[in-house]
């Protein structure tokens, strides 16, 4: 009966927090077992949540990358380490969409924020509109995948998954996914006889070279301080930082700051200076520093319509997440789960043909659902047979984010096709068209996330 008023509240165009919630709310007055305010009392339970907490920081921590100019520095940054290659602009794409992903933590963000400048460079360089569009589109779904993630928070919560685990789970598929799309540039680069978009010049990829040097090279000089020389953490990051205040004034870096936001929060959650949500906090005050402080591109204007606009977005997430909270409740109370886990465990006890089925049945709800929804629903439903079959939770939420994140280059509700359709002024079936091509390189990945599990659990392994 539940699903029954669930399913007819959809058909009919309502939104899909309160198909959850009013349908949680008829079945508990048709059947009288319950008073009322119990949809109410769950909702705000269901949001009661101290790693929830994350969800507006890190929406503002992007939101204010985003608008503090810091696009511009990265795109410049990538354009002068890999534009250069064959299919160049590309190339440029994908790496811009890794550095934005580690500030950023949705995919909608990267599409907007990047997807703009990076699509009319490539038209203004000849490539065609389709081919800026598909390469845009896929690499936007490195948002969520690539930490910070929003998508994993809400994950992390709903499956009581540590969130530090989940971050860490997502940087080598992540760096795999734009290896791949990397190498699909690369192929139509060949196909149509591209050449590079910008000369070779040493000084330029030397300095891009060096600032990926101080990127990877800062954290590691910061351990072996710590760890092996026994200096105090506190302290010795605190002068680190500083230090990379000043290289980055002597040699004008492009990039090395933004970029050290990923750095800053994994290692700070991996050395336990700070939790995911206190991360979040963490990643806030660094843009505000950078926009604020440093590059001086941000003003109070400027603040208070980030602040609003991260309001209406953390109010659109948060009420999702208490809709979804008494639906998969009452989906619980009334036996659902249950019976959907017996009928799956009757069926097969694999877990790869499991994983097969979830895939399948994730990638279809991706297409109607957004995120957020989505994994808030699917979560009561599948963990507990995860459980069962000893499937890794945090494996699991990798693959579940995946594939709702291809889901979002799907009609009828992605919404990376649809902003990007907005961007390049192009219809929905020619945006669609566009993006076929890269679902062989997402789907590869998914293949490989799926079977080979310790590509994604290698690294928590070692912290976790």
């Amino acid at each position: 009966m539940l699903k029954i008023i669930f399913l007819l509240l959809m058909s009919g165009g309502i939104p899909v927090a309160i198909a959850m919630a009013g349908s949680a709310l008829v079945y508990i007055w048709w059947t009288g077992n319950l008073p009322p305010f119990v949809v109410i009392h769950r909702m705000i339970s269901g949001i009661d949540s101290f790693p929830l907490l994350a969800v507006p920081f890190f929406i503002l921590a992007g939101n204010l990358m985003n608008n503090a100019g810091i696009t511009n520095r990265i795109y410049n940054y990538a354009l002068a380490l890999v534009g250069w290659l064959k299919g160049g602009l590309g190339h440029v794409n994908v790496v811009g969409s890794v550095v934005f992903a580690g500030m950023s933590g949705t995919a909608i963000a990267d599409a907007a924020g990047l997807g703009t400048i990076e699509i009319k460079a490539m038209t203004d360089h000849g490539y065609s509109k389709e081919f800026a569009v598909g390469v845009t589109a896929a690499s936007a779904t490195l948002g969520p995948i690539i930490p910070p993630s929003l998508p994993f928070v809400i994950y992390g919560m709903m499956a009581n998954v540590s969130v530090g685990a989940l971050f860490l789970a997502g940087i080598l598929p992540g760096l795999m996914l734009a290896l791949l799309m990397m190498l699909t540039v690369a192929y139509f680069a060949h196909k149509n006889g591209w050449g590079a978009d910008t000369r070779f010049e040493w000084p330029r990829v030397i300095k891009a070279l060096a600032e990926t040097g101080v990127v990877v090279g800062w954290p590691l000089v910061l351990w072996v301080l710590i760890t092996l020389a026994g200096m105090p953490a506190q302290a010795t990051v605190l002068v680190g930082l500083i230090a990379l205040f000043v290289a980055d004034r002597f040699f004008k870096f492009q990039a090395v700051l933004p970029i050290m936001t990923p750095v800053l929060l994994i290692g700070g959650m991996t050395t336990g200076i700070f939790t995911p949500t206190e991360g979040a906090i963490a990643a806030c005050i660094w843009a505000l520093v950078l926009g604020f402080g440093w590059y001086k591109t941000l003003n109070f204007k400027m603040f208070v319509k980030v602040s609003l606009d991260t309001v209406e977005t953390t109010s659109t997430v948060l009420f999702i997440v208490a809709a979804a909270s008494i639906f998969g409740w009452m989906l619980t109370a009334t036996g659902v789960t249950a019976a959907i886990s017996e009928w799956v465990l009757g069926f097969t006890n694999s877990p790869w043909v499991f994983l097969l089925l979830a895939n399948l049945l994730m990638l279809f709800v991706g297409c109607f659902l957004e995120p957020t929804a989505a994994i808030t629903i699917l979560v009561p439903i599948l963990v507990p047979i995860c459980q069962k079959l000893g499937i890794d939770l945090v494996h699991f939420g990798l693959v579940m984010v995946l594939n709702l994140m291809i889901g979002l280059l799907h009609p009828p509700m992605g919404m990376v096709l649809f902003v990007l359709a907005r961007v390049a002024k192009l219809s929905v079936e020619r945006t669609t068209i566009a993006i076929l091509p890269w679902l062989v390189p997402l789907l590869g990945s998914l293949a490989i996330i799926t079977y080979f599990p310790n590509l994604v659990l290698w690294l928590p392994r070692q912290f976790f």
